[in-house]
């Protein structure tokens, strides 16, 4: 069990850094965010000084002008915050709406050109969720949670550099909360990347009843089942539930500790730092900028443990994504596969089994036959029969597991899928319906054909009449 958690929380991070290395696709945008960044690091850091400077040698010393100088200079750091701030977040978000976008059309035509196997054996709401909510999840990592990182681990360098110029025995006591609020923030990680990719995962099953509920409303109305489908949507809407109170109750048991350390640092700050500031070792402006740093070191702490939830929440996601964008295409042409151009029309079945992936019984089971060209068959047999297999297998939906299916002497593997493909009308029991006109429906398969074509087609399918009385004919939106 624990060498299984151990795969999977290296699986996650692998997934973590694909992810980062798509940011190589925006170089531009990504180069100017953390440039932004480490100016907005830099005007940070140079704030306090500008309050020691301004208490020390102004304020201490009357000297209105120094007060004068450093209260404008903070005005321009202000300005430059707001500038380089604005600067980062809108440049670490353009770049994470380029990530999101460039893996829903890698989703997608992935889910395109994946076999009938793999669309077999997975759910459609789970493909649905890995879209859009995993998705999501990455680029809200990539926009926000990546920044704060970066920016957190930044700022703590920098910070605990000045602060070892300042008062290297202050800043060793300042700095021991760095390592212990490190070590939660990893345990954190560690012990709830598998629990967030749980939660995904319930939330596509969730989602499948949902999916299942709004296309077959017609049926669960007609057999009085809306009480047990509530039920059940109910249970797994609870199951979710407990889920995510479970994340809840581990980040309370994280961040307490967190801000208590923060809470003791503080005091330790100003008990020793007022001492010296009473011996003389220390002035008053030098205390106020060494707490002013404090609070700057204090932060981005407290933002990579924020953020820490939505980087193993987003690492889930991310390895639910990539396991779609890898999956192996098990339908493809072969080397030197051929186009399909011409069709005497004989087809053979030599010898043919078949057992679907999964199944343990053979669906076809050494069937051979041959039809003639220009001849009309008919393929007869009970549910299950393996009627609906055979045209599946001849279109190379699937391939044959023993035997070999031929067209005109040549074995339909040689073929490539798009040129055999467009060369075979299927009519399947399921009608699917596509958004748009019932212009476009009929002619899903040439999208270019005429008008007189698509109202023949409809007339051979008695549909003319029906479509003519609508008021928009065959412009009919539907869908």
């Amino acid at each position: 069990m624990v060498q299984q958690s151990e795969i999977q929380e290296t699986s996650s991070m692998q997934a973590i850094w694909r992810v980062l290395g798509s940011l190589k696709a925006y170089p531009w945008t990504t180069l100017g965010a953390l440039v932004s960044l480490l100016l907005l690091t830099l005007a940070n850091a140079l704030t306090p000084q500008l309050f020691r400077w301004g208490i020390d040698h102004g304020i201490a010393k009357q000297n209105l002008q120094i007060v004068l100088y450093s209260a404008a200079w903070m005005v321009v750091a202000a300005v430059a915050r707001g500038v380089f701030n604005f600067g980062q977040s809108y440049l670490a978000e353009a770049a994470s709406q380029g990530v999101a976008y460039d893996l829903r059309n890698k989703i997608f035509s992935k889910i395109q050109n994946l076999s009938f196997s793999f669309h077999d054996q997975a759910q459609t709401s789970q493909l649905l969720t890995r879209m859009t909510s995993d998705i999501e999840q990455i680029r809200t990592f990539v926009g926000t949670n990546l920044i704060q990182v970066i920016g957190g681990v930044v700022t703590l360098v920098t910070i605990a550099v000045i602060l070892l110029l300042m008062n290297w025995r202050l800043a060793l006591i300042t700095l021991t909360v760095v390592p212990l609020t490190g070590s939660l923030m990893v345990r954190f990680i560690s012990r709830n990347s598998v629990l967030y990719e749980q939660i995904q995962q319930q939330l596509g099953d969730l989602n499948a009843v949902l999916q299942e509920n709004l296309v077959g409303i017609r049926v669960v109305k007609a057999f009085v089942r809306e009480s047990a489908e509530r039920s059940r949507y109910t249970s797994l809407n609870d199951s979710l539930l407990k889920a995510n109170m479970k994340t809840i109750r581990a980040i309370r048991n994280t961040f307490p500790f967190i801000f208590l350390l923060s809470s003791l640092v503080t005091l330790a700050v100003f008990g020793f730092g007022g001492a010296q500031v009473i011996g003389g070792q220390f002035s008053i402006g030098e205390l106020v900028a060494f707490n002013s740093y404090l609070a700057l070191i204090l932060q981005p702490i407290l933002l990579i443990g924020f953020a820490a939830p939505a980087i193993a929440s987003a690492a889930a996601s991310a390895q639910r994504v990539y396991e779609v964008v890898d999956a192996e295409v098990e339908i493809r042409d072969r080397s030197g596969a051929i186009s399909f151009d011409t069709c005497g029309g004989r087809i053979t079945f030599e010898n043919v089994s078949f057992r679907y992936p999964g199944s343990t019984t053979e669906a076809l089971k050494g069937v051979s036959f041959e039809t003639k060209p220009k001849e009309l068959i008919a393929v007869l047999g009970m549910t299950g029969s393996g009627k609906s297999t055979i045209m599946n297998l001849l279109a190379r939906f699937y391939d044959v597991t023993g035997g070999a299916i031929r067209i005109d002497g040549r074995d339909v593997r040689d073929f490539t899928l798009k040129s055999l493909r467009s060369h075979i009308g299927i009519v399947f029991q399921e009608t699917t319906l596509f958004s748009g006109t019932i212009r476009e429906n009929i002619a899903y398969a040439k999208p270019n054909a005429l008008l007189e074509e698509v109202i023949s087609v409809a007339k051979t399918a008695q549909i003319h009449d029906f479509i003519a009385s609508l008021p928009d004919g065959y412009e009919t939106i539907v869908g």
